[in-house]
């Protein structure tokens, strides 16, 4: 990396340029300056002639003061440079090191690092303003201060009035002259921030899956309350008509605890038809499911940071991915040679090539590299080796590691210093060479560099038996053809490497005469160099494909490379109708004349966009924010993003799932992600799609079970208290249903792992029902035979068993074997229903990798055996009497008839059933209440924001007396002075109307709020404030409101209203 103390830029600093900018002192504004930054090399240079001339004429028209370090800390432009190489990976993400130069690329970004030389710069943009600090602005860590200013412009005099009429109200209200600004009422917000509320609004939607559960469970809650209300109504009403009108009975005093106890019996049977048809497992179900998950993701080496990220994963449409990194090695390496006369598409064998060419090979590259260049161990287990300095040079030192070569015992046996000469690689030569003296007092010199130049200056080559033989122009054009034009074409990196011996008998030759020594070589090998793709990538990227997941690249490197290795992933396919652009020509296509972003633009751009090359953290960000605010189809798309670096930040914090690289990845990438890779595998994201597809599917099949229980449960329920006047299932049997059916079975069906055909389906998209007409057919014909077995029992199975009728028992009748039995197998049914629960889109084969599950196997033997155990031994408290073996075969009988039906029931294709409706939507925008505009995207409950009231008034009043108490002290103090020195009696009117007098306080600062908007405007507020405080509890106090108030502004009150008067009021 070389001596890094001798690194420095001298840059120099632009005093108050926000202010001076404003007030015109400088020739070039703000706007226009970081419009500047914005752009890249040649487009900045063309930029800078067009509007400045040259940059010293942008030195003419800024303030400089010089300063040094190899962190730039601002953005700037290089007004003299000598050898300047920048680090610019955090930005862009690419590794190699960037030549600056006045006619080349003369702009330096704040947060990179000066690898080489040194420099001058101008300073253009500071903080906020500059490249690094519009990343975290996009991140949300600094707010624009642009717009606070111009807002506060915007509102100075709305402000001042505003202010007035507050300080009326508070006299009205308490008396108080120092009536602090409060929150701003409805009236104080203006058009402009309302349509930012509601532009802002997709963030305020709930996960997908949780949208459609709320809706689907409030459906299914009133229609249970609306069942249990009207089965309380009719018992009640049957049993009164029938006991007083019917049979004429009197209403004895004597006989009122027994009707009484009726009544509360008729009162439990409605509660239980409630609890049974409210799905209370469905929550836990979600919860279980994705706990359940997130566990299992750790080990396919998916880290979960945010629990709902697993299931939107599910959903997703389109992945944007980095491509340095992600999709490939993040290290130049050596991936096909050209040695002793045969093209390798892959490094050959140690023993294929012959030993003199690999002692050429060896020696030739482990001096002619940088000895600054070389290979680390990693730093954490299960990484890649480390490169240090030139990425080209250690891949040819990592080559010569493939080769089982070790460099480093070479350069021990030639040090540094024992080198004769060398001639350093710079961009006019193209080249590096080395000469070596050797102890007979011959010369040996080694070249490498550009394959285009380096073989035009080679007269022979090393053939096959490793001698070398003639090189003639046409064998070089042939080489060029066969070997390097393809090399190129895959976007490999051609590099030749060279030798030629220098005699000892001849005279020593002029060193000083380049050219004449670096002629006449002899050619060793030609290699072609690239990043490599991951090599899971172009197989994980099919997967996507095939699972409807668009996969889309974007790179801070060059559109050729990015091309190839595109093409390399499988993202972009030969013939395929795709766009490959660059950053500039997306961000002429997707801005109008003004230079604004227009979504109409960028909806003709992305469907067709794969590969967008040579980008800024600005451009990932608008493409990423444009595909997901797109409307031109009917699913709102659902985007991933991956990424490794501090440029991709902003991109991963706006997407959907955010994928952070766990080995590679930078502390600011991971902050901002949802998931983070530790593998940096590209194929654990479809890991994650599957997982994430696993937990949707999860709780479809725990509804489709839980329906079904449902439906029948309250028939019966419903049917049986109306005919004879009792459940047959009763309160303790219905709550060991519902046991079943809600925890037991959320259990069950919730961990049922994912297999790869999920991937061989579409994502499921945000408006997809949670209830297809496939489930709503199974939960319908499950339902249709469960309540034939249900009814059959209940009327005719004394008969069919010759045993005594449990209908129309008396009020504490003993449990009798009639329903004992109608309780049995129903709850058999439900377990072997459980099993066809496990197929949701029609399946035949219900057992497929049932004992993949041993939850879900364990859960229905245990249910099984505490079914007995409740049967046999249940007695009274359960209503249960005991079974004899032909019984319980018969209910385990009928119960297996669910397996055999459910096969019916596929049969029946589910197009033929036109009746057949779907249920469970999603929410959709228009149905979002027009209240719910208004709040943060942060969802408050009522109760909480009661409690924040309370918090603010109690606040708003302490701090009135603390700013009141001060108020009093200053003035006592300002009084003191006065008596002390004559000559500054006029000190209270100067301490009133002195305009720069504040109070503030160093503690954190509290809003005062009114009773009429402290309930609507606390919440909404928090999401323009500077970073929050601590305070936890009560975050709708901290809104960066602070308490300052000029003191000329309240002197026109007073002695009624003067402090002294209101602190005595107010006390």
């Amino acid at each position: 990396m070389g001596d890094m103390a001798n690194n420095s830029v001298a840059y120099s600093g632009v005093k108050n340029a926000v202010k001076e900018a404003n007030h015109g002192e400088f020739g070039v504004t703000l706007a226009e300056l970081r419009s500047l930054m914005e752009l890249r090399a040649t487009d900045a240079l063309h930029k800078i002639q067009e509007c400045y001339g040259d940059v010293q004429g942008i030195c003419t028209k800024l303030k400089t003061s010089p300063n040094e370090g190899d962190l730039l800390p601002a953005d700037g432009i290089l007004i003299q440079g000598n050898d300047l190489k920048i680090d610019e990976s955090s930005l862009t993400g690419e590794s190699d090191h960037v030549k600056k130069s006045l006619d080349r690329d003369p702009m330096l970004l704040s947060g990179t690092h000066v690898m080489e030389g040194s420099g001058r710069m101008v300073v253009t943009a500071v903080g906020v303003n500059s490249q690094t600090g519009i990343i975290f602005t996009l991140l949300g860590a600094g707010g624009d201060e642009e717009e606070k200013e111009k807002e506060k412009k915007d509102k100075k005099s709305k402000k001042q009035d505003g202010a007035v009429e507050n300080r009326n109200k508070a006299k009205a209200q308490d008396g108080a002259a120092m009536e602090m600004q409060p929150l701003k009422s409805e009236d104080g917000v203006d058009g402009d921030e309302k349509d930012k509320k509601r532009s802002n609004l997709p963030k305020k939607e709930k996960s997908v899956l949780q949208g459609k559960l709320t809706k689907l469970a409030v459906q299914i809650g009133k229609a249970g309350l609306l069942m249990s209300a009207i089965t309380v109504i009719i018992l009640v009403l049957y049993f009164v008509i029938d006991t007083f009108w019917v049979q004429k009975r009197p209403w004895l005093a004597e006989c009122t605890p027994i009707y009484i106890q009726y009544f509360v019996k008729f009162f439990i049977i409605g509660v239980t038809v409630l609890v049974v048809a409210v799905p209370e497992g469905l929550p836990l179900a979600v919860t279980i499911s994705l706990a359940y998950s997130v566990k299992k993701m750790m080990r396919d080496n998916n880290l979960v940071r945010h629990l709902d990220a697993c299931e939107t994963m599910g959903n997703a449409t389109a992945i944007c991915s980095d491509k340095t990194g992600t999709l490939t090695m993040n290290r130049m390496t050596v991936v096909q040679a050209y040695i002793s006369e045969k093209h390798y598409k892959k490094i050959p064998a140690p023993e294929a090539i012959p030993e003199n060419i690999m002692a050429y090979l060896v020696t030739g590259i482990s001096v002619n590299c940088a000895y600054t260049s070389k290979i680390l161990p990693p730093e954490k287990e299960g990484g890649l080796p480390r490169h240090v300095g030139n990425k080209t040079e250690c891949a040819l030192l990592g080559f010569l590691l493939d080769l089982k070569r070790d460099y480093q015992d070479v350069r021990n046996e030639i040090p540094e210093e024992k080198l004769h000469k060398v001639y350093t690689f710079n961009s006019v030569r193209k080249s590096m060479s080395t000469v070596l003296k050797n102890s007979d007092g011959s010369f040996r010199i080694f070249s490498k560099g550009a394959s285009e130049i380096v073989l035009k200056k080679c007269f022979k080559i090393l053939s096959a038996d490793g001698e070398p033989k003639v090189f003639r122009p046409r064998d070089r054009d042939d080489i060029v053809k066969t070997v390097i034009e393809p090399m190129a074409s895959e976007g490999l990196r051609t590099i030749c490497l060279a030798f030629r011996d220098f005699p000892a008998g001849e005279p020593e030759p002029e060193w000083d005469n380049e050219n004449d020594i670096v002629t006449g070589l002899t050619c060793i090998a030609v290699v072609g160099i690239e990043d490599p793709v991951r090599p899971e990538v172009p197989d994980a990227i099919k997967k996507c494909q095939r699972a409807g997941i668009t996969v889309r690249m974007v790179t801070g490197d060059n559109i050729n490379t990015a091309r190839a290795i595109a093409l390399k992933c499988g993202i972009l396919n030969p013939g395929e109708d795709f766009l490959c652009l660059e950053g500039k020509d997306f961000n002429r296509r997707i801005r109008n004349e003004k230079g604004e972003i227009e979504q109409e633009r960028i909806d003709k751009i992305w469907p067709k966009l794969r590969v967008l090359a040579r980008s800024s953290p600005t451009d990932k960000h608008t493409l990423v924010k444009g595909i997901i605010d797109s409307t031109i189809f009917d699913q709102r798309q659902v985007v991933a993003v991956t990424g490794d670096g501090t440029n991709d930040g902003p991109a991963l914090k706006k997407a959907d799932v955010g994928f952070a690289m766990g080995i590679a990845g930078t502390d600011v990438a991971k902050e901002a992600s949802d998931i983070i890779l530790t593998d940096d595998n590209f194929t654990s994201i479809v890991k994650a799609v599957m997982w994430g597809r696993n937990v949707y599917d999860s709780i479809s099949k725990f509804l489709q079970f839980q329906l079904t229980v449902n439906v029948v449960a309250v028939i019966v329920a419903f049917t049986g208290a109306c005919i004879t006047q009792d459940s047959p299932l009763k309160a303790v049997q219905m709550l060991w249903v519902n046991l079943i059916m809600d925890t037991l079975a959320s259990l069950a069906l919730a961990t049922e792992p994912p297999t790869e055909a999920l991937l061989l389906r579409k994502p499921y998209g945000r408006n997809k029902p949670l209830i297809s007409r496939t489930m709503m057919k199974n939960i319908l014909g499950h339902a249709f035979y469960q309540l034939v077995v249900v009814f059959t029992l209940l009327f005719a199975g004394e008969k069919i068993f010759d045993i005594d009728s449990g209908r129309n028992a008396p009020l504490h009748a003993p449990p009798s074997e009639h329903y004992t039995i109608v309780f049995n197998t129903f709850v058999m049914m439900q377990l072997f229903n459980e099993i066809n629960a496990r197929k949701i889109h029609g399946e035949r084969n219900v057992f497929e990798g049932i004992f993949n599950n041993a939850i879900f196997c364990t859960i229905v033997l245990g249910t099984f055996v505490v079914q007995i155990i409740i049967v046999q031994f249940g007695g009274k408290p359960f209503s249960c009497s005991k079974l004899s073996i032909e019984q319980w075969l018969w209910s385990v009988f009928l119960g297996m008839g669910t397996l055999l039906w459910g096969q019916l029931i596929s049969t029946i294709p589910t197009s033929r059933l036109k009746f057949l409706k779907e249920a469970g939507h999603g929410t959709q925008k228009e149905e979002i209440p027009e209240e719910e505009l208004a709040e943060d995207v942060e969802e408050i409950d009522h109760a909480e924001r009661e409690l924040r009231r309370g918090q603010i008034l109690w606040f708003r009043g302490l701090n009135r007396i603390q700013t009141q108490i001060r108020v009093v002290n200053a003035f006592r103090s300002s009084l003191y002075e006065g008596l002390e020195k004559p000559e500054t009696r006029s000190s209270i009117h100067n301490f009133m109307t002195h305009p720069e007098f504040r109070i503030e306080d160093s503690e954190p600062h509290i809003p005062l709020i009114d009773d009429t908007d402290a309930e609507d405007d606390a919440p909404t507020k928090r999401n323009s404030t500077p970073p929050p405080s601590p305070n936890k509890n009560n975050n709708a106090v901290d809104s960066g409101i602070h308490l300052t108030t000029d003191m000329n502004k309240s002197a026109t009150s007073s002695s009624p209203g003067s402090p002294l008067h209101s602190l005595e009021t107010s006390l």
